[in-house]
């Protein structure tokens, strides 16, 4: 048993050394009544459990499934809307943390949307007739419902820990029994929203205990606990792709159906006919939170004859976007600790061709430049040719930093680019979303036919945005692995069962009914 100290993120901006230092002491010494953890710096602290405490969890899950699982479905559902109030009449509350937590406000606000929308009415509504639908048939009432899988483990990122860590109720509406590994360095948050808002809800509901769990722990331990768990059925991990995949593999062999959330390689295309006005705002996207969010743009192609137009305006957007203290609603970038391959990525796209339009430089708070700035500038590189962007390897792999390729194809009949665009789009290895710009509703029509890849397309919309019913999270390929497709975690936690309820038939008839 210990703890786990969060100071502030603004602390760290302004004085790095006595902020870390502070940190370091209390978890060495995490007396609560000592004066360091009275020192203003302090936001909170979590409690770190051993793996007794860890097994314990998974026993008291594997307790509850049953019980839980006979809860009515309407009932389950109440709790996803009860939630989404919790969250909307809470919402100050967990703003203040997430910045706290070093998310500027403006990328807070968009995590808290995406989380209150997995929620909406719309989407429960949606959600219901997913879970369970009847019909009449020769003297038998037939169902097709979906039944909880049982144990569900959730391993959210450090990254988006409450957008992610807050789906944990869409599987407790399924009827599983939820265990949520709070992020180590990073726990106020998921603590928040999971013990003081969608707990109580489940003790009103009278859920058995164990129905939720939140541990903080070791981060390989605790995976490993539950690989080797027969209790738990279902792990939702999120990740880098060479890992999530190797996890897996693990998860197959060992019986457990795995849910990954692995990196997004998004592509973004602006036909020429597009809103460019609308469409650069959609493109800067690729900038909140300094990039370091899967589902942000991370390529974008854009029609030969309106690029330089384009990219013009590009360069002033992403010049204006400059570094600040989070609770300053109008940055974007989180600070980034270790860049050296980003630096990489660009050295290579300048040594093949590409061209710098903006950024590439470190920078310090007031956005000076400096080796030791604790901000990336939000950088901007044309790469000309489609064929040729081949080559780059910011193009092809997810980068996890404010690096944004700006793909010229060379031009040609736009009956054939468009299909080439779309085989662009299709041949990327990672599929989390992928989006389009343009006003023809014939090549609408065709991107929208023709582009299978990833689990969500937007047209003429926010890449970024959340909206009802249509999944939140999800991918193909990279993205999500063999299984990979849109993910909605009340449907990716249960299974198909198909249930006919008979009165008065006689079965030596009923095998020749049709």
């Amino acid at each position: 048993m210990g703890w786990v100290y969060t100071v502030s993120s603004k602390s760290l901006l302004e004085d790095v050394f006595t902020s870390v230092s502070l940190k370091r002491a209390l978890e060495q010494d995490p007396d609560p009544r000592s004066a360091a953890a009275q020192h203003s710096y302090v936001v909170g602290r979590c409690g770190v459990i051993g793996m007794p405490d860890v097994v314990a969890a998974t026993e008291a899950a594997a307790a509850a499934v049953d019980a839980w699982s006979s809860t009515p479905l309407a009932d389950r559902l109440r709790l996803g809307a009860r939630f989404r109030d919790k969250l909307i009449e809470h919402r100050d509350t967990i703003l203040e943390i997430m910045v706290a937590e070093a998310h500027p406000v403006t990328l807070a606000r968009w995590e808290l949307t995406c989380l209150i929308q997995a929620y909406s009415e719309e989407s429960l509504a949606w959600y219901e007739q997913q879970m369970h639908a009847e019909r009449e048939f020769l003297g038998r009432r037939l169902v097709v419902r979906r039944q909880a899988d049982g144990v569900v483990a959730i391993n959210p990122p450090q990254n988006a820990p409450v957008p992610n860590s807050g789906l944990a109720v869409l599987p407790l509406m399924a009827g599983n029994a939820v265990i949520v590994r709070a992020p180590r360095s990073i726990a106020l948050s998921t603590l928040y929203i999971l013990r003081e808002l969608a707990v109580p809800l489940l003790e009103e509901m009278q859920a058995p205990p164990g129905t939720l769990n939140i541990v903080c722990g070791t981060p390989q331990k605790i995976i490993d606990h539950w690989l080797d768990d027969p209790r738990v059925n279902d792990i939702m991990y999120f990740g880098a792709s060479e890992a999530g995949l190797r996890f897996e593999q693990e998860c197959v062999a060992r019986g457990k159906k795995p849910i990954l959330e692995l990196a997004g390689n998004d592509s973004l295309v602006v036909w020429k006919d597009a809103d460019i006005s609308a469409a650069v705002e959609a493109i800067c996207e690729a900038f909140y939170g300094s990039g370091q969010i899967c589902m942000v743009p991370n390529c974008v192609i854009v029609h030969p004859e309106i690029a330089d137009e384009l990219i013009g305006r590009l360069k002033s957007a992403a010049e204006a976007i400059i570094p600040g203290y989070p609770d300053d609603p109008d940055v974007l970038l989180s600070p980034v600790r270790r860049s050296e391959r980003f630096f990489a990525l660009l050295r290579q796209a300048l040594d093949r061709g590409g061209r710098l339009v903006c950024g590439g430089r470190r920078v310090e708070l007031d956005g000076t430049p400096s080796q030791a700035g604790q901000f990336l500038q939000p950088t901007v590189v044309r790469v000309d040719g489609m064929a040729e962007s081949a080559a780059f390897d910011m193009v092809r792999q997810e980068t996890f930093f404010p690096l944004l390729p700006v793909v010229v194809p060379a031009p040609t009949a736009d009956a054939t680019l468009l299909e080439d665009v779309i085989d662009f789009v299709n041949g990327n290895d990672y599929g989390l979303r992928n989006s389009l710009w343009a006003r023809s509703a014939d090549v609408i029509d065709r991107f929208v036919t023709r582009v299978r890849n990833a689990g969500l397309l937007k047209v003429n919309d926010s890449h970024i945005g959340f909206l009802p019913v249509v999944p939140t999270h999800g991918g193909t390929g990279l993205t999500g692995g063999a299984f990979g497709e849109g993910n909605y975690p009340m449907l990716k936690t249960s299974h198909v069962q198909g249930v006919s309820l008979g009165k008065g038939i006689s079965p030596r008839v009923a095998m020749f009914e049709n």
